[in-house]
């Protein structure tokens, strides 16, 4: 079977890199807007996922709702308030998805750049549908109107694409509790990790970030950043987080919580032991979803919290 022609079309448009020059400049200004703490809540930190889907439910139904109503004679005044709100609802929508698109890789940013002109289109197509309802032309509102609904649907497949293909917004540590083994996991002597440095290590082929505080204790989390899976190893440790290098998101060591987007999902984050020497690690899902520690593994009573750092 072949790949049918609109996947194709996507597939070349991530790979197509003649708008780039266009995308790092508009990408250097959406980052040089003076939002403040509003760029985390644009993000959905808040929320613990992106907003601008949630966002977008707003114009996207009233326009759909008006579409509807133009298909019945003698309704196009209440079409026209609906447009209204979707046209009012828009730019809000619209920045929360400009923020975030600022921080996605280039071939996500390529898709998103064309879903935002699409968007876009959609918005001039229903101010010239309100315009033309607003001087009695009611017949050059409806069809203005259905063809933005007909850009709002190609903006549609677009951002789909962006979230399901191509996972922008997912969360890149989602997986970490369903392949992590339970029980604790040897891996390495304590003098492997320096104090206050990042080090990478692996358990069940799950990436772990680990550092070992200057007062001993141990922190782990999974170390592919949950934002879009950069490496924290890479990151920097400061004041008990460590900061992703790739789009700068900041976890706290102690408990993996993002006190910073872009990121709105936690990190995965482990519980440390030092047994003989060496530094062991486990999954703290085993409290959390109420199951009892497996056959000869130790307690909770057995182990110290990651902020002892003592056997």
């Amino acid at each position: 079977m072949r790949q049918n022609r609109v996947l194709r079309l996507l597939d070349r448009l991530e790979r197509e890199p003649r708008a780039d020059a266009v995308i790092d400049a508009v990408r250097q200004r959406v980052k040089a807007l003076p939002l403040g703490d509003a760029r985390d809540f644009l993000h959905g930190r808040w929320l613990g996922h992106p907003v601008h889907p949630l966002m977008v439910q707003v114009p996207i139904g009233s326009w759909m709702s008006a579409a509807v109503l133009d298909l019945y004679p003698g309704r196009s005044r209440e079409a026209g308030l609906l447009i209204g709100v979707g046209l009012s609802s828009a730019a809000p929508a619209a920045l929360a998805g400009w923020v975030d698109w600022a921080e996605l890789h280039p071939q996500q940013q390529r898709v998103g750049l064309v879903h935002a002109l699409a968007n876009s289109t959609a918005v001039g197509l229903y101010a010239a549908s309100l315009t033309c309802r607003v001087r009695g032309r009611g017949a050059a509102g409806r069809a203005y109107g259905f063809l933005g609904l007909t850009a709002v649907a190609l903006g549609g497949v677009l951002g789909g694409h962006l979230a399901y293909r191509q996972a922008s917004g997912a969360n890149h540590a989602e997986e970490v509790p369903h392949v992590v083994t339970r029980g604790w996991h040897r891996i390495g002597a304590v003098t492997e990790f320096p104090a206050d440095r990042p080090v990478r290590r692996s358990v069940d082929d799950v990436p772990v970030l680990v550092v070992r505080e200057s007062g001993g204790a141990v922190h782990a989390l999974a170390e592919r950043c949950s934002h879009l899976a950069g490496p924290l190893s890479e990151g920097t440790v400061s004041d008990g987080c460590v900061q992703c290098p790739w789009h700068g998101s900041v976890f706290r060591l102690s408990d993996g919580l993002n006190v910073r987007g872009p990121a709105t999902a936690p990190q995965p984050a482990f519980e440390s032991r030092i047994t003989d020497g060496h530094v062991e690690i486990r999954l703290r899902r085993q409290e959390q979803d109420g199951q009892a520690p497996d056959a000869g593994e130790t307690s909770p009573e057995g182990y110290t919290a990651p902020s002892q750092g003592q056997p």
